[in-house]
């Protein structure tokens, strides 16, 4: 079943329910689908066919639903693009996937303008709204209706490309990683059953539409015929949990920075949160911590635990009912999927031994966009059936039940005093401590340890020193796991999908000492 197609058949058998909620704006399965047909005869009017690839550069809203199901509905592929995005990523990605049309609102026609300004092939440009920087770009709902779309029997399969989802780039250039049809399916199919998904649910997302995870929301939504409350941000959470109230919200996705602020939060009313029925978290590991205070400021409501990467969409959930048990594991592979630690010669580690996390099942990439070496160097065959697997590059443990412990980065590990660091470690010591609101450890050079390590840390409390922090650090960990500097700073650095990132850290580190730091 191609995506489009869930679409398709929620107009079909409830077509009244309403689909989404977008501001003031409210439309239901029927309109959703009708409204996305109309834009799709916009992208085939403008030559866009079976395969091409299209941008949609949009923030969260009505419009870049409408254009996620409309590439699709056009049988082409989506390249979804944060609306935060600059125009070097812009034009970055333009010569890397050289779409033949790109969505985007009318506010960011200048960015457009610009990046496609320095590639000789012309590309089709389609406004939410007229822009003065593209005069002549037509909008996208208003241009002539051609044939339905749905009409079109171009034999296209589950197995063509649907997506192609560029990495943050966080340890180079962005690499596009290829998502069938039956890819997106198989896992949004696994998350909505493992989270018990219906008909009856209202899921209120902040995720942006171009990430994975904020994606599988909508995906999760249309499989389900439930209702997708879409919000452009959470730079207001406050307003977020009013809206969640307002709608009587009951699954809410969030990421650790969001964990984060709601419990700087004082005086939070619990009322805001009585239609919850689940929430969840990606994107990194919760804090041990956050997940202990989480669940006391809303005991009513299933946490789920996940973990995932943008080449396998997600890979493990922590049913809600072991997190007493073990509130640091982000439990098992998701239906449908295997996950497995591996050894250096890619055999099952030992229980409780540290190893790579490698993922197998239709969820997995199809591989990267054009880049055959690095395809071959995470979708490897497995030493005795030959399957393609992903290896993940993350370290992991599995206890002897089989539950995964995210433990860090292979390229984090932080090797100081000749010991091998975890970084999470030592920041799940600092999470423990009263006045932290977010931490985040990384190594930099040291001239005498190889690496030092260093705790990057968001204060709730003014009068936290760093003395206070390493008497506490020296107190709760091994003497070479203690932080030798601790730099206090008002937010910590993340990549454009909100995951914390180190390297971004460390070159924070870098400039501020200079170049002999």
């Amino acid at each position: 079943m191609r995506l489009e197609d869930h679409l398709r058949a929620r107009a079909a058998d409830a077509g009244l329910k309403t689909a989404l909620v977008c501001g003031d704006r409210r439309i239901n399965y029927a309109e959703f689908s009708q409204s996305a047909e109309r834009v799709a005869g916009a992208l085939a009017n403008a030559g866009v066919r079976r395969g091409d690839r299209v941008l949609v550069f949009m923030d969260n809203g009505l419009e870049a639903v409408l254009s996620i199901f409309a590439v699709w509905m056009a049988g082409a592929v989506l390249v979804p693009v944060n609306p935060s995005a600059k125009i070097g990523r812009i034009a970055f990605l333009i010569n890397h996937c050289r779409p033949t049309a790109i969505m985007a609102q009318g506010r960011l026609a200048p960015i457009l303008a610009e990046a496609a300004s320095q590639f000789p092939t012309p590309i089709h440009i389609l406004l939410t709204e007229p822009h003065a920087a593209l005069p002549n770009a037509p909008l996208f709902e208003k241009s002539p209706r051609t044939e339905p779309v749905s009409m079109i029997d171009d034999g296209r399969q589950e197995d063509d490309l649907a997506a192609i989802l560029y990495t943050s780039g966080s340890t180079g250039d962005p690499k596009g990683v290829m998502m069938a049809h039956a890819n997106l399916n198989a896992a949004a199919s696994s998350i909505a059953s493992y989270l018990e998904n219906t008909a009856d649910d209202v899921i209120l997302s902040v995720l942006p539409l171009s990430f994975g995870y904020g994606l599988t929301q909508l995906l999760t939504t249309v499989f389900s015929g439930a209702t997708l409350v879409l919000e452009k941000s959470f730079a207001f959470p406050y307003a977020v949990f009013e809206r969640l109230r307002d709608q009587r919200a009951t699954g809410f996705p969030l990421v650790p920075s969001m964990v984060a602020m709601m419990l700087q939060m004082k005086d939070l009313d619990a009322a805001l949160f009585a239609s919850l029925r689940y929430i969840t978290s990606a994107a990194a590991p919760l804090p041990v911590d956050h997940i202990r205070r989480l669940r006391s400021v809303l005991p009513g409501v299933r946490l789920y635990s996940m973990y995932g990467q943008t080449e396998c969409i997600r890979a493990t959930y922590l049913p809600p009912e072991q997190l007493e048990q073990r509130p640091g594991s982000v439990g098992l592979a998701i239906p449908g999927a295997q996950a497995c630690v591996v050894d250096e010669a890619g055999k099952p580690a030992k229980p409780n031994d540290i190893g790579e996390l490698v993922i197998s099942g239709p969820n997995v990439m199809r591989g990267y966009w054009e880049a055959p070496e690095a395809t071959a160097q995470t979708l490897r065959p497995h030493v005795q059936t030959g399957e393609l697997r992903l290896h993940t590059g993350d370290l992991f443990t599995a206890d002897a039940d089989g539950f995964l412990t995210f433990v860090a980065r292979r390229d984090d590990i932080i090797k100081s005093r000749g010991e091998k660091v975890p970084p999470k470690e030592v920041e799940n010591v600092l999470h423990t401590l009263p006045g932290v609101a977010e931490a985040l450890v990384a190594g930099v050079p040291d001239p005498v340890l190889g690496q030092s390590i260093k705790a990057f840390v968001v204060s709730a409390d003014p009068r936290l020193t760093e003395r206070d922090v390493l008497r506490y650090c020296a107190r709760h960990l091994e003497d070479y796991m203690v932080p030798k500097t601790i730099e206090f700073v008002a937010a910590l650095p993340k990549t454009d999908s909100g995951k914390l990132s180190r390297r971004l850290a460390a070159a924070m580190h870098s400039t501020r000492k200079g170049p002999d730091a």
